[in-house]
């Protein structure tokens, strides 16, 4: 069974910085993108970042400019650098990942994000 680790919420004051990181210890399973989502109290979780393989990333809009996603799928781990944070980026955050072979979604526990004004 795949596990993904998170580590890195917590509280930050508005502007502040966290940085997010998750791993598997299942070295020889092989991913093709790995990711983070976040959900909001009385929202629909949404995709936050990617990485895909082939180096390819892509950001919500929303937090262009603000956060920066980094890793290396063929180690399976990935980052979420959040800079610039303000309250509307209050959630919890998954992290997410895609199966190679089986294209299985593999979600990790969540960890919690919160940004006081």
């Amino acid at each position: 069974q795949v596990q993904l680790v998170e580590s890195g919420g917590g509280l930050v004051q508005a502007g502040g910085s966290l940085r997010l990181s998750c791993a598997t210890a299942r070295s020889t399973f092989e991913f093709t993108e790995m990711g983070w989502y976040r959900q909001a109290p009385g929202k629909w979780r949404e995709l936050v970042a990617v990485i895909i393989s082939g180096d390819i990333t892509n950001l919500a809009d929303s937090v262009k400019g603000r956060f920066i996603v980094s890793g290396d799928i063929a180690k399976n781990s990935v980052d979420l650098q959040m800079n610039s944070l303000k309250p509307e980026d209050t959630a919890v955050y998954y992290c997410h990942a895609v199966g190679r072979l089986s294209k299985r979604d593999y979600w990790g526990q969540g960890t919690q994000v919160t940004v006081s004004s």
